[in-house]
């Protein structure tokens, strides 16, 4: 996919005067949701401020979907992230890094990082520090990538993250795969993705049925995990291109985020996995909003989260409550279980290190306006 053909809006750009872009151009006019700002490069880079990138297509569906008012957040700017304090790398990414642009943090998963760049960029990401960036975190060498693979049999599947990997060309994936495929102990490749909400027209491509096909005569089964957050993302152009690829054998799976002020209600996002659960794409994870610095102001207390979870399943039919809520923290995926009426949360190590932790239950007291699991009390 080329610029050319990915039509995105873009106010740090478009607010330019001629000549702007030049270096040693100190100032920069951008659009926040309060208003408009003249910042320095610096300020920008000091607050980990991410450029603003949208496409035309998100942009007119979000306008037309009727909840504008919600998800102009996701990929709006705010001055708030001047002012939301927390860390670059919540989940430890840097320390399970094992070869330039794979981590394997989990004993099953290596996790890749195909590129720095995403169709559009979310406010509240916490790749802030790679994404839209020319980051030395991105794989440049798949070669090695698949050398440390082939020396963990018990890495049974991968997952291309990014950054987005559906921004890079097909030519450019299915080079991924010549390192990857012949790996006999890979049972399946994930592709994990936000582009389906943001530039559907990309799953059109002619080329992508050869490149899933390519996978499953390998052996192995293609999955994509989509990033749907809120119902008024789902266009009929995703909705297309999810069926087509369905009926060639692709799984799909969806991610979503408990975002303030965007899907923060349980009646929204009951409808957003009841229309997945329709499309054939399973509710996967709902994650807690992470402390991320420029995006903890999305993050929603636990103790309301935990309502939210309960009011969504009181409104699903048993077969589509299949998501986990959960807290994606450096130890580990946690699921977040319930609060009792002693104010204990309780928690459950989905994934973790240490395989003997994995499945158990622990606790940690509630403390008021906790958003994250280092904010609570030892039991």
């Amino acid at each position: 996919m080329t610029d050319a053909r990915l039509q995105t809006v873009s106010n740090f750009e478009n607010s330019f005067p001629p000549g702007a872009m030049r270096k040693d151009f100190q100032k920069i006019r951008m659009k926040f949701l309060e208003g408009e700002r003249e910042l320095s490069k610096s300020e920008l880079a000091d607050n980990e401020i991410t450029r603003y990138q949208v496409t035309q297509f998100y942009q007119n569906q979000i306008r037309n979907s009727g909840y504008y008012e919600q998800l102009k957040y996701i990929v709006e700017p705010s001055l708030k992230e001047f002012y939301s304090p927390g860390e670059l790398d919540t989940s430890g990414e840097g320390d399970n890094t094992v070869v330039t642009g794979l981590q394997h943090k989990y004993a099953q998963t290596g996790l890749l990082l195909t590129t720095d760049r995403c169709a559009s960029y979310c406010r509240y990401c916490f790749r802030k520090r790679i994404v839209g960036k020319d980051s030395e975190e991105v794989a440049p060498n798949f070669y090695n990538i698949a050398e440390y693979i082939k020396q963990h049999p018990e890495m049974n599947n991968v997952l291309l993250s990014g950054g987005d990997p559906f921004v890079l060309r097909t030519e450019q994936l299915n080079r991924m795969m010549d390192h990857l495929l012949p790996i006999p102990h890979l049972t399946s490749i994930r592709f994990g993705t936000k582009t389906i909400a943001f530039y559907p027209p990309r799953f059109a491509d002619p080329e992508l049925p050869a490149l899933f096909q390519r996978i499953i005569n390998a052996g192995k089964t293609p999955v994509i995990v989509t990033h749907f957050d809120h119902l008024g993302e789902i266009s009929a152009e995703s909705e297309r291109n999810i069926r087509k690829l369905r009926a060639i054998g692709v799984q799909f799976l969806n991610q979503s985020v408990l975002l303030g002020k965007v899907n923060d209600n349980a009646e929204i996002l009951a409808k957003t996995f009841a229309k997945l659960h329709e499309l054939g794409v399973r509710p996967y994870y709902l994650f807690q909003g992470r402390p991320v610095k420029g995006a903890s102001h999305f993050q929603v207390p636990l103790h309301r989260g935990i309502k939210i979870v309960r009011d969504i399943n009181a409104r699903l039919s048993g077969i589509q409550k299949t998501f986990k809520f959960i807290m994606s923290h450096y130890t580990g995926k946690i699921e977040i279980l319930d609060i009792d009426d002693n104010n204990s949360i309780y928690f459950r190590y989905h994934q973790n290190k240490d395989a003997e932790k994995i499945g158990k239950i622990f606790s940690r007291q509630y403390v008021a306006d906790s958003y994250w699991l280092d904010d609570l009390l030892e039991d």
